[in-house]
């Protein structure tokens, strides 16, 4: 299925984006920059579920209709998770939120593709 190669990229630029953020994180906590456990548990979550659902958007390009059906939740949950926890006053530092904003970019922009017509229409309700 053709839409699940766009699926497949934008999930991947989800993982590779979250990379950078966790990255970015080392690099100032090594540096001997101020880095909360929130960030470092924040940038290894984001990073995990853009393993799972990279996993999972393979499985469901292969025609699984369970993974297809998660896939198609984690890209409407994850996006609203990271940006309504991220705008929590304190939580984390401007620069931080922002670049989980991009993360979480990535990844709803998947859900327009995953929740289209098409796809959906290539996994039909089981009765």
């Amino acid at each position: 299925m053709e839409s699940f190669g766009k699926v497949k990229i934008l999930v991947a630029a989800y993982g590779a984006l979250s990379v950078v953020v966790l990255a970015t994180v080392a690099v100032l906590a090594i540096s001997g920059q101020t880095v909360t456990s929130f960030m470092w548990g924040r940038s290894a979550g984001v990073l995990a579920s853009a393993a799972v659902t990279y996993w999972l958007t393979v499985l469901a390009a292969r025609g699984a209709r369970w993974a297809y059906l998660r896939v198609r939740v984690i890209s409407i949950v994850m996006p609203v998770a990271i940006v309504a926890v991220d705008m929590i006053p304190g939580i984390c530092p401007m620069w931080f939120a922002m670049m989980q904003a991009v993360c979480a970019l990535a990844v709803a922009a998947a859900a327009f593709v995953v929740n289209g017509s098409g796809l959906r229409a290539a996994f039909p309700k089981e009765r």
